[in-house]
């Protein structure tokens, strides 16, 4: 048989391995959460976890390699796909102000609270190492919020057709979005290759996207929209088609700028949220898949790159109260300022800074690479990777505590 066949054959057989444990894995994790009272989406990220170096990488080093020893490109590509919000709330003049406030207190705050930690701590934890590297990594990997995470948790407690969930998603957008090019220049500085050049030109190619989005793809949407619009509630193939090769195209771009391919799923969908009939469509006929095949994928893919077996670590616990209560406080706090002023209540602005406060996956990643940097040592990541985790738990909590305060229900199955 022709090798390249074979080769064709072995690529596919190892994907559609891959994608049965990981969607098998994630959803007997997300019922077990969810009959423990958690959101679903944390027992996803817990199953990522434990399918990659933390436990079967671990335990069962040999079976973890012949499962995801290679992971082929399009799955990296696949594992950061999809997202569902109602963002025709930010037309209102309140929730447009509330996520550019919240986006800045998300990112300001911890931000400049981890340098200062990382400079005071910098002569104790990593004596031999320059410090400055050392407090910014600190400071991105407080600032950061784990988007997807936050999008999966949304959806589970039906907030993602209230002014707060699509604040709070879109803010968490804007986080991102500055969070990882805060990390590649903080990468590029920590190596010594920090180039004004290579920033200047990864600046330029956004900009050069949302141009696009905004001048070229948004009339050609139009376009289709009239010529194929929903008919009896139910989407032209042509269309699903269409949206279908976008969001991976947009997708692609967003990789090759150097931010989460996920972003291009998200400017997609700010593409069509003003077309109601059509996503109301698209949630009943696509909505569903999504939920159980990319998201869960996605965290998959980024619990293969985290390793957690080093949490074994003492004699820290004064740096780790700093850290967490710098987490969590240095969050929500500023966060919840920021709803007040925005014009939102108490309860609402509370809602928005335990929202935002959700660190998951996303935080793991940013570990991770100054981990291999050499820039954090193994006793901050094991710090900063439990604050992590500690947060991400915290939220459903939380929300349970606080929705029924601002008038929301909480979905059944997720009730304390």
């Amino acid at each position: 048989m022709n090798p390249t066949v074979n080769q064709t054959e072995d690529l596919l057989f190892v994907i559609l391995t891959q994608l049965i444990v990981m969607i098998l894995a994630a959803r007997l994790m997300h019922t077990l959460a969810r009959r423990a009272g958690q959101p679903g989406v944390v027992g996803e990220v817990i199953a990522g976890l434990l399918l990659g170096p933390s436990l079967l990488g671990h335990v069962f080093p040999q079976v973890s390699q012949a499962l995801f020893g290679n992971m082929p490109h399009t799955i990296t590509i696949i594992s950061q796909i999809g997202l569902d919000a109602e963002f025709a709330h930010l037309k209102q003049a309140r929730n447009a102000r509330g996520v550019l406030q919240v986006a800045l207190a998300s990112i300001a705050v911890p931000f400049v609270l981890g340098v200062l930690i990382g400079e005071w701590a910098a002569p104790a934890l990593v004596p031999d190492a320059p410090a400055l590297p050392f407090s910014l990594f600190c400071g991105v990997s407080l600032a950061i919020t784990a988007m997807p995470v936050l999008g999966r948790i949304m959806r589970e407690f039906g907030l993602g057709e209230t002014d707060v969930g699509v604040v709070a998603i879109s803010a968490a957008a804007v986080n991102d979005v500055t969070g990882w090019l805060l990390l590649a220049g903080v990468s590029a500085y920590a190596t010594a290759r920090f180039s004004g050049v290579h920033m200047a030109w990864q600046v330029i190619g956004l900009l050069a996207f949302l141009a696009a989005l905004r001048f070229a793809l948004r009339p050609l949407i139009a376009w289709f929209m009239a010529r194929y619009a929903p008919r009896e509630g139910d989407l032209h193939s042509n269309l699903m088609a269409l949206v279908i090769g976008l969001i991976f195209v947009l997708g692609i771009c967003t990789y090759k700028i150097g931010i989460f391919a996920i972003f291009g799923g998200f400017a997609a969908g700010m593409l069509f949220q003003r077309y109601a009939p059509f996503v109301a469509a698209w949630r009943r006929q696509v909505g569903g898949f999504v939920t159980v095949f990319f998201l869960p994928v996605f965290f998959t893919f980024t619990g293969l790159r985290t390793d957690i077996t080093g949490l074994a670590g003492d004699g820290y616990l004064g740096w780790l109260g700093l850290i967490l209560a710098a987490g969590i406080i240095g969050k929500m706090l500023p966060v919840y300022l920021a709803g007040r002023l925005s014009g939102f209540g108490a309860a609402q602005s509370w809602v928005l800074g335990s929202l935002m406060n959700t660190r998951g996956l996303m935080e793991l990643i940013v570990l991770n690479i100054g981990f291999d940097l050499g820039v954090i040592p193994r006793p901050v990541f094991t710090m900063l990777v439990i604050m992590a985790i500690v947060t991400t738990l915290m939220t459903g909590p939380l929300l349970r505590l606080l929705l029924p305060r601002m008038g929301h229900t909480v979905p059944k199955g997720i009730e304390a």
